[in-house]
């Protein structure tokens, strides 16, 4: 018989294969900016619907024609910054300063501070190298049913002097995704996706289906007696069975179609199934973003964009209103 040759089964990419730690991304990277603002927001994944809109892209054959695009609903209620986070030059943290008047519920997350004693004006520009803000959302604002915010870190374009001016300017005051983004742009997607369990094998990492006459299994890895054992253990190279799903993913580059701050324009008859209605800002991106219905999704400022993709705006002519 010839000898069988196939990919691999399974991006070795990502490993451990196991559950995230917390329910929303972490960032360790993020894009540079010349003016003063946030480079990130949050939203909570409401689900999918379709647009029709006029193809723009010069070199597709149905460019000036009406075409459907699956675009992904995501309610972006407006964020407020808890702290404000100086950095040493060593990249350790020097000291946060509590903002002003923040929300009761950030409680619920934080045992905030009785005594606010610590002031901006007190901490030398000398001694700090960068400045970040430390946001929480506001879920109070959607129909999902929370009350608890999510708290995470931001950073910000500028120099540093424009960074803390931008922050002494919205403490305190809810800072609109409008602020961030615009129609048009491209955009990174942090997500924890959708959690699937204990799952084999084939499910997990494709393999194939053993014959039927295979004496120790049929959806099973076969000869996973033979190699990679001299360690004592079985080396992940392997597929095995495990967890799959909840894991931390990055998507690179989504474009943003629409930015809509009238939730009547996306509001299904019925409500958006599993999620209800939209009440607060929303956008429209294109494509599939990780992640199940009420999580919250946090996207940046994309750290490498294309060119070729911005070029590629569509305008939009309705979107539907059909429940999925």
């Amino acid at each position: 018989m010839p000898n069988i040759r196939q990919p691999r089964s399974g991006s070795m990419q990502f490993w451990p294969r196991k559950r995230a730690k917390r329910i929303y991304a972490r960032v360790k990277a993020w894009a540079t900016g010349k003016d003063a603002k946030l480079l990130g927001f949050a939203g909570y994944k409401a689900g999918m619907t379709h647009v029709m809109a006029i193809d723009s892209c010069k070199n597709s054959l149905s460019k000036g024609e009406e075409v459907s695009i699956p675009v992904t609903i995501i309610e972006c209620p407006p964020i407020k910054i808890a702290y404000i986070r100086f950095y040493k030059k060593d990249g350790k943290v020097l000291t946060q300063v509590l903002a002003d008047n923040v929300e009761k519920t950030l409680a619920r997350k934080l045992d905030l501070p009785k005594d606010n004693k610590k002031k901006i004006e007190d901490i030398k520009p000398e001694s700090y190298e960068d400045v970040t803000a430390v946001v929480y959302t506001q879920p109070k604002l959607t129909g999902i049913g929370k009350k608890k915010p999510e708290v995470f870190e931001i950073a910000l374009g500028g120099n540093k002097d424009d960074k803390v001016n931008y922050l002494k300017e919205h403490m305190g005051k809810d800072i609109p995704v409008t602020d961030v983004f615009a129609e048009g742009d491209l955009v990174d997607f942090h997500v924890v996706t959708k959690g699937k369990g204990f799952q084999g094998p084939v499910k997990r990492f494709g393999i194939s289906i053993r014959s039927h006459k295979s004496e120790k299994g049929i959806r099973t890895p076969g000869s996973i007696s033979g190699g990679w054992v001299a360690q004592g253990h079985m080396m992940h190279r392997t597929a095995h069975a495990g967890q799959m799903g909840m894991h931390q993913r990055t998507e690179y580059n989504k474009l943003l179609l629409k930015i809509g701050s009238q939730p009547e324009e996306v509001n299904q008859k019925g409500g958006i199934m599993k999620y209800g209605d939209v009440k607060s800002q929303y956008i429209l991106i294109k494509g599939t973003v990780g992640g199940s219905k009420k999580r919250i999704v946090r996207f940046n400022v994309a750290i490498r964009p294309t060119k070729k993709m911005a070029s590629r705006m569509p305008k939009i002519e309705s979107i539907s209103l059909t429940r999925k």
